[in-house]
């Protein structure tokens, strides 16, 4: 019984949290784009630009690790040298990575006119407000 009502403690309290969020989201568009742009906290690796930051989150990501380790087995051959394999897997892993990655950057250039816009800004800073406080209503009142 008492564990129940801990977590109906737990859940209210993510539920106001979600509404200030929510509602912290909403004034920042009022604030306009200044105060959305502030940077608070920055983490070591900024000063390295969009490459280090990428290489980074990617070496300290333990999931790429896993993949990698569960994946690429399956795909080797006992029977082959395993050096030429790994490197053709590789080779192929780094070309759909940078066909992806290529076609992302030019659909985010083209639309960076468009969303680049003091206009667009507050109406997502408005519309992510009113979703974060509607989902903390939802948990805050969820049986």
């Amino acid at each position: 019984m008492s564990s129940a009502q801990a977590l109906t403690v737990v859940k209210i309290l993510g539920g106001i949290y979600r509404i200030w969020l929510g509602v912290t989201t909403w004034r920042s568009a009022c604030r306009g784009i200044d105060a959305t742009r502030r940077v608070r906290w920055r983490s070591p690796w900024t000063q390295l630009g969009g490459f280090g930051q990428g290489l980074w989150s990617n070496v300290l990501n333990p999931k790429a690790a896993s993949v990698y380790l569960t994946l690429v087995p399956q795909f080797l051959t006992s029977s082959r040298p395993i050096a030429p394999q790994i490197a053709a897997l590789a080779i192929a892993h780094v070309i759909v990575v940078l066909v992806w990655l290529l076609l992302w950057t030019s659909v985010v250039a083209a639309a960076r006119s468009a969303i680049d816009t003091p206009r667009f800004r507050r109406g997502m800073c408005r519309l992510a407000g009113v979703v974060v406080v509607s989902l903390g209503i939802r948990a805050a009142t969820a049986r």
